[in-house]
C-alpha cells in the first residue's frame, strides 16, 4: 500500500440501493443533490460519487439528461473531484452512458458480479413506501445479478480509461474482486497507481467482520505491493467503525448516504456533511491530516476538472 500523509475523504451523496421510505433526508432531486455535494465538500471531502435519480419519485436512473442538471453546478461550486458510478441498476449499455458522455476525473469500476438483497427488507418497509416502486424495486432484487464482466471491464477500461483519460475507484465487495483486479492489471487494461475499494457490510458481499478488513489489507499488499492507495467503506452501523479502523492501518476513508442512513446509534443522518465532519473530526483526532482535492488529484494522478466534459 502507498502510505500517504494525508486521507482522501470520499462522500457518496445518493447512491442507488437507499429507498426515499428509509429517510427524508436522501437527496433526490438535481437541486437536493447540488446542495448535498457541496455542503460534504465543504466540510472535507475531496472526492464526491455521484448516482442520479429519477427527480419525480426518487428511483434510480441512468439518464445523462439527469446527471447533466446536477454535474455542471457542483463542479461550478467545490473544488472537489467528482466521481460517476459505473454501477447503477441498469443495462451495462446504460451504465455507461452518463460516464462515457461526461468523461469525469474518476468512476467506481466494479470488479465482480454482485447479488443485492433488498427483498430482505419488505418486512420492514413493504408497507411504508413512498412511492409503488420502492416495494418493486425491493422484491424484484430476489431475481436480481449486477453484471459485471471481464468484458465489461475491458470496455470500460478501453473507452473510459485510455480513450477518456479516467482513473478508477475500484470497488471490491469480496477478496475475489481483489484477485480480479490483479488479472485485468496482467493484462494490461488498467495501471496503477490503484485506488482500491474495500467494501464490508451489504448483503451478498464480505460481512462487516473486523478480521476482513485486515484480510483485504493483506491481499492487496500481496498482489499490489506499493502501488495502490487503499479506501474502505462499511454498510449502515458498522459504517464508523470500520473506516476508523481501516484508517488506523493507513487507508482512505468513504461515508456518505449511499453507505449508511445513520450518524449514531438511533440517530438519522441528517446529512452528509454531518457524516464527513464526523470522520474528519476521527481523523484529525487520531492526527491524520485531510487531504484537499488538489492533493487526493496528485495522489491518484486524475486529469484534473478542466478536463472532463462538463
Amino acid at each position: 500500500m502507498i502510505h500517504a500523509d494525508k486521507a482522501i475523504i470520499t462522500c457518496a451523496v445518493t447512491g442507488a440501493v437507499h429507498l426515499p421510505c428509509q429517510s427524508d433526508y436522501l437527496p433526490i432531486t438535481p437541486d437536493q443533490i447540488v446542495e448535498e455535494s457541496v455542503a460534504a465538500a465543504e466540510a472535507g471531502a475531496a472526492i464526491i460519487h455521484l448516482h442520479a435519480r429519477d427527480p419525480i419519485d426518487g428511483r434510480p436512473t441512468t439518464d445523462p439528461e439527469v446527471y447533466g442538471q446536477f454535474l455542471p453546478r457542483i463542479k461550478q461550486q467545490t473544488n472537489a473531484i467528482l466521481n460517476i458510478t459505473t454501477g447503477q441498476p441498469g443495462t451495462f449499455e446504460e451504465r455507461m452512458l452518463a460516464p462515457m458522455r461526461f468523461s469525469p476525473e474518476l468512476c467506481s469500476f466494479n470488479m465482480g458480479p454482485m447479488n443485492a438483497a433488498l427483498f430482505a427488507m419488505l418486512p420492514r418497509y413493504g408497507d411504508k413506501v413512498k412511492h409503488a416502486w420502492e416495494r418493486e424495486f425491493m422484491a424484484m432484487t430476489k431475481g436480481l445479478n449486477t453484471v459485471n464482466t471481464f468484458e465489461g471491464m475491458e470496455y470500460i477500461a478501453r473507452e473510459l480509461g485510455e480513450k477518456r483519460g479516467v482513473r478508477f475507484e475500484f470497488e471490491c465487495f469480496d477478496i475475489g474482486h481483489l484477485h480480479s483486479l490483479k488479472f485485468i492489471a496482467d493484462q494490461g487494461w488498467v495501471k496503477p497507481p490503484f485506488f482500491i475499494q474495500s467494501i464490508y457490510g451489504f448483503v451478498g458481499g464480505l460481512g462487516a467482520n473486523p478480521a476482513h478488513v485486515l484480510h483485504m489489507k493483506q491481499t492487496a499488499d500481496e498482489l499490489f505491493g506499493d502501488q495502490y492507495y487503499w479506501s474502505n467503506l462499511a454498510a449502515g452501523r458498522n459504517q464508523m467503525k470500520f473506516i476508523t479502523l481501516g484508517a488506523i492501518l493507513g487507508g482512505n476513508v468513504r461515508v456518505g448516504l449511499e453507505d449508511s442512513l445513520w450518524d449514531a446509534k438511533g440517530k438519522p443522518a441528517r446529512s452528509n456533511a454531518d457524516q464527513v465532519r464526523r470522520i474528519r473530526r476521527i481523523l484529525e483526532d487520531l492526527s491524520i491530516e485531510v487531504a484537499t482535492p488538489d492533493e487526493a488529484r496528485a495522489m491518484l494522478g486524475t486529469k484534473g476538472a478542466d478536463k472532463v466534459n462538463f
